[in-house]
């Protein structure tokens, strides 16, 4: 027996592991080319949900996606409007791992898990080459993911089955109300316990599948784990900033709203659960009583009902989105009020790596300053989002708050770099090879180009503070141009990221930086071809595109500070 409790054990932790592993895999492969894709999907709701949904289809984890959308709003990149319609459409990516859950525990000689054992062979091939390390690590995921599910199925089957336990499920079931209630705690503890709702979902799976329990109760155990999956996006976010507390309440609110939706019209659901199952050619979970059904009909349950749990978790998504997706705007402001505003509170920096009071020596400063300075770029690429937000703002309020915001990271960026100067001067009085020496002087350069940065945001604040004055609008192509150029000087701070994080040794080339200012570059020169033209044309009136283009020169002269950053990285090397 107490083989077979650890033999359980060992396999949930397979599960978990390998779910872990999938999900690292899959959104390392997509890198940053999945902010990216995020970043350019949100637009409209529908668009959010869509994102929402093919996210969390591809990293198999709405957990991640939930995180990503935090971290999102935590640096302004997305208002609290459009997060709630990522998350619901994360919701409902989510049931894609209900349906390949489903398809390894159906019926027949055959399941996913089959195949699990021989795809290890290929993924460790693909670990072993640098390039394929990525894909290698999902496929060794989805195999360790499958192969802990099956031998979890077994062993739990081999414990659960007797007479007791089926007695005392049988005693919980048979509360009424009461009952459901009891079923739901349990599935939201197993989601919080596991901090997976993927884990309860498997786990309602095997009870039903099984007969321990009826399809009833396996309804509100999906229920309890879709309240139990919110935990983690609040506790990430009870150090982030005031949107990104929203947010994650936000999604709180929804899912506590499907979940009393559902309760409140617990018979029609799972009479349109059953429907939706029997459409699909399965027996009907809701009509038939597994305990009375003759054999035949129990082996039919038994490979049907995985597939109407997931019909289950499906159904009740897509429903709590269709019906909450109008009342976005009560969501914001109920969780306005659940987290209010503080004052003229406003969001503060703090070093991360260095301070002044205990000042390091030698490589160890020099390593810690390069953090932080990482980390300064960073707090740079931020700014963009606000830039972004002032640039699209659609109101003269919309325009002044994100005007605020570029004003407030200018006052940050000369603070950050006034603080790092005096730590670099503090360490420059100790002993120092003529290489450290080099490397101080590159990282004054870099930090006085990040300063600049802040200083650009500002004047491009400036610049559209005189146009909201002057009465004029950008036309909707001055405003896809701009926004495609930011997506270019987007991509130059990645590579700029990158560059600043790589250590020395490993940092070979800038090419990445260096493509990226071309790119820049050339489109600038592409927009003033196309603007020459538009004012001979006289398409739009000479001031507003005389404001277009100093907005446009502004964001191309901050791609200038981006490549010196690069620059002058790359410079330390080669002292």
């Amino acid at each position: 027996m107490l083989l077979q409790i650890l033999t359980l054990l060992g396999s949930l932790a397979m599960f978990l592991y390998g779910m872990s592993l999938m999900s690292g895999g899959l959104q390392k492969m997509a890198g940053n080319r999945l902010r990216i894709f995020m970043a350019k999907m949100t637009s409209n709701n529908f668009k959010c949900i869509l994102t929402g949904i093919v996210v969390t289809a591809m990293v198999q984890s709405s957990t991640a996606t939930t995180l990503l959308i935090v971290s999102f709003v935590n640096a302004g990149l997305l208002v609290l409007g459009r997060a709630i319609a990522v998350i619901m459409g994360a919701n409902i990516g989510t049931t894609v791992t209900a349906w390949i859950f489903a398809l390894s525990f159906g019926g027949g000689s055959w399941s996913i898990a089959t195949i699990a054992i021989p795809l290890m062979f290929f993924a460790f091939i693909a670990l072993s080459i640098k390039k394929y390390a990525n894909l290698g690590e999902f496929l060794m995921g989805f195999a360790l993911l499958f192969l802990g599910l099956s031998i979890l199925k077994e062993t739990s089957t081999v414990l659960l089955d007797n007479d007791g336990v089926r007695t005392f499920l049988s005693t919980l079931s048979g509360y009424g109300i009461w009952s459901i209630f009891l079923f739901m705690l349990a599935g939201a503890i197993i989601t919080l316990m596991l901090q997976s709702s993927a884990t309860a979902t498997a786990i309602t799976m095997l009870l039903v599948a099984q007969g321990y329990i009826p399809f009833t109760m396996a309804t509100a155990m999906v229920l309890g784990s879709n309240l139990g999956t919110t935990v983690t996006s609040n506790i990430a976010a009870a150090v982030a900033n005031q949107s990104a507390k929203r947010t994650a309440r936000a999604h709180f609110l929804f899912n506590l709203f499907g979940v009393i939706l559902t309760l409140i019209f617990f018979k029609p659901f799972i009479k349109l659960v059953g429907l939706t199952v029997e459409a699909l050619g399965f027996p009907n979970p809701v009509l038939v009583n597994f305990s009375e059904a003759d054999p035949a009909t129990q082996e039919s349950l038994v490979a049907s009902l995985p597939y109407s749990v997931a019909v289950l978790h499906t159904v009740f998504n897509v429903i709590t989105t269709l019906i909450l997706v109008w009342f976005i705007p009560q969501l914001v402001k109920m969780v306005t009020l659940m987290v209010p505003n503080k004052g003229e509170e406003k969001e503060t920096y703090r070093l991360k790596y260095i301070g002044i009071g205990n000042i390091a020596t030698g490589d160890l400063a020099l390593n810690s300053a390069k953090m932080e300075v990482a980390e300064f770029g960073k707090l740079c690429r931020r700014d963009l989002g606000y830039i972004r937000a002032a640039i699209n703002a659609g109101t003269q309020d919309a325009f002044d708050e994100a005007d605020k915001k570029l004003i407030h990271y200018e006052e940050i960026t000369d603070n950050v770099e006034r603080e790092i100067a005096t730590y670099l001067r503090e360490v420059s009085k100790n002993e120092l090879s003529i290489g450290g020496l080099a490397r101080i002087r590159e990282f004054y350069r870099v930090i006085g180009e990040m300063e600049s940065l802040g200083d650009s945001g500002e004047t491009i604040g400036k610049i559209l503070a005189r146009v909201w004055e002057h009465v004029c609008r950008f036309t909707d192509q001055m405003l896809e141009r701009l926004n495609h150029l930011l997506d270019l000087l987007d991509a130059a701070y990645a590579a700029m990221d990158y560059n600043l994080s790589t250590p020395l040794v490993e940092l070979t080339d800038i090419r990445n930086a260096e493509e990226a200012e071309a790119a820049i570059n050339a489109y600038r020169d592409t927009l003033r071809n196309e603007h020459l033209t538009n004012i001979e044309k006289a398409s739009y009136p000479y001031e507003t595109g005389s404001f277009y283009m100093d907005v446009v020169n502004c964001l191309e002269k901050m791609g200038d500070f981006i490549i010196n950053i690069s620059q002058s990285v790359y410079g330390a090397k080669t002292v």
